[in-house]
C-alpha cells in the first residue's frame, strides 16, 4: 500500500468533484469562484496549530463561514480573528450545516486527526492540515483512501519547503551543483524537553520533508533510541507531552538511504544546553557545505570548503547567489498562505498539489515509522514499509 502512495502522482483519478465551488458566487474581481471555508480547531494545547485558523486570510476568493471548537474559552475570540461568521462546538454539526468547500484542520495533536479528516472526506471538502498527518501509516492509508474516493485535494503544513529560498536552494545546490555532488545530509531537532522520540515527530517532520523534497523518497532506514543512556525497551514507551501518540527515548539517531547512494541523518538528544539553534539541515557536498536553519524564514548559507572545516582554511559562509529576498509581514500567516495558494490552484487545475497529504504527508509519517520499526526490530528496514500499524503499539 505504501508503494501505491509513491506512485500516486502517475495514477491519480481524473474525475473531479463538483463540491469545490458555488457557480453563482464570485470574488470582488468577479473572475474567480468564491470558496466557503471552515476551521476545525480545539482550544486545548496546540489546538490551533501555527495560526491555522488564519490560513485563508490572504485569499480574497475565500470566505470563512464558520469555526468549530468544543472548548468555549477563547472560541469566540479565535472566530473573530478568523472573521468566521458563525461558531460551533461540534465540528460535525458545522460540516453538515455549512457544507464548506475548504477546511483547515488546525490541531497539532493527532489523537483526533483520523476522525477529523474522514469527516471532511465524507462531506467532500478539500483542505489544509497541520503536521504531522497522523499517528501511523495505518491511519494514513485510511485517510488517503477516503480522499482518493472523492478525488479531494489536501495539502499538509510542511510550509518551509514552500518558501522561495528553499525552492532556490534545490536548484542551486542539487541541480546546478553549487557545492558539488551532494554526499550526505545531517538534520537535528530542537533538542529541548521533547528531545528524542517526541522531537522525531514534532520537528523531524520538517527535516524529513526537506530531505524528501531535495532527494526523493528514502529506501532504507537504520535507527536506535536510548533512555538514560541505555537501549530503550518496551517498558520505556510512554505517551508524548502532547496527544501525538506513543514515543520512546530521550536520545535517538536515524540514518536513511536516498536515490544515488546519498545518506540522510536525523538525531536528537536531550541536554541542558540546547537552545534550538541546531534545528535545521546541513548538506555536505564534494566541494563544500550548505546549512539551512529553520528561522521564521529559512536562512541558508554555503561555504566552498572541500575539507568540511570552515575556518581552518580561508573560507566563509555566503548567501546563495541570486537567492530571492523573502519578506513576510506575518511569517506564520504568509508561510501558510503559499500552500493555500497551491491548494486552490490544484483544485482549479484538477491536479495533485505540491506538499500533498498523499505524497509529503505519507512520506514523513513513513520515515518516522521506519525509525521506530528499525529500533523495535534491532535491524535496518526497507521502505516502503509493509507493516502499517504503529511499531511501538505492537512492541
Amino acid at each position: 500500500m505504501g508503494l501505491s502512495r509513491r506512485a500516486f502522482l502517475g495514477t491519480a483519478a481524473a474525475a473531479m468533484t463538483s463540491a469545490c465551488a458555488h457557480p453563482g458566487e464570485s470574488d470582488p474581481a468577479g473572475d474567480r469562484p468564491r470558496y466557503k471555508a471552515a476551521i476545525i480547531a480545539e482550544g486545548r494545547g496546540n489546538g490551533y496549530g501555527h495560526h491555522h485558523h488564519l490560513v485563508f486570510a490572504k485569499r480574497p476568493d475565500v470566505t470563512v463561514v464558520a469555526l468549530a471548537d468544543p472548548y468555549e474559552e477563547g472560541r469566540a475570540e479565535r472566530a473573530r480573528e478568523a472573521q468566521a461568521a458563525r461558531v460551533y462546538s461540534d465540528y460535525r454539526e458545522m460540516l453538515e450545516e455549512e457544507r464548506p468547500d475548504l477546511v483547515s484542520v488546525a490541531p497539532r495533536h493527532t489523537d483526533k486527526r483520523l476522525e477529523h479528516l474522514l469527516a471532511c472526506a465524507e462531506y467532500g471538502c478539500h483542505g489544509y492540515v497541520e503536521k504531522p498527518l497522523c499517528a501511523d501509516l495505518a491511519e494514513a492509508e485510511r485517510i488517503i483512501a477516503a480522499f482518493d474516493e472523492r478525488d479531494l485535494k489536501w495539502v499538509i503544513a510542511h510550509n518551509f519547503t514552500a518558501t522561495p529560498i528553499v525552492r532556490h536552494a534545490k536548484r542551486s545546490l542539487f541541480e546546478e551543483g553549487r557545492i558539488g555532488e551532494v554526499l550526505e545530509m545531517r538534520g537535528r531537532g530542537k533538542e529541548d524537553r521533547r528531545a528524542g522520540g517526541e522531537d522525531l515527530i514534532v520537528l523531524g517532520t520538517h527535516i524529513f520533508d526537506l530531505m524528501t523534497y531535495f532527494l526523493g523518497p528514502a529506501s532504507w532506514c537504520s535507527a536506535d533510541f536510548t533512555t538514560d543512556g541505555r537501549p530503550a525497551t518496551p517498558d520505556d514507551v510512554h505517551e508524548a507531552t502532547e496527544p501525538i501518540g506513543p514515543v520512546v527515548g530521550d536520545r535517538m539517531q536515524a540514518t536513511f538511504r536516498y536515490p544515488g547512494g546519498c545518506y540522510g541523518y536525523f538525531g536528537s538528544m536531550r541536554n541542558q544546553h540546547g537552545d534550538g539553534g541546531r534545528w535545521g539541515l546541513d548538506i555536505y557536498g564534494s566541494q563544500g557545505i550548505a546549512t539551512l536553519r529553520m528561522d521564521v524564514i529559512p536562512v541558508i548559507r554555503y561555504t566552498e570548503n572541500r575539507a568540511w572545516a570552515p575556518g581552518i582554511r580561508e573560507s566563509s559562509w555566503h548567501p546563495l547567489p541570486d537567492a530571492p529576498e523573502t519578506v513576510f509581514a506575518d511569517p506564520q500567516i504568509d508561510r501558510n498562505a503559499l500552500l493555500i495558494d497551491e491548494l486552490i490552484a490544484a483544485i482549479q487545475e484538477d491536479r495533485e498539489p505540491e506538499q500533498s497529504v498523499r505524497q509529503s504527508g505519507w512520506e514523513t509519517v513513513s520515515m518516522i515509522q521506519a525509525a521506530w520499526e528499525s529500533h523495535v526490530r534491532g535491524a535496518p528496514v526497507t521502505l516502503p514499509l509493509q507493516q502499517l500499524d504503529h511499531p511501538l503499539k505492537r512492541w
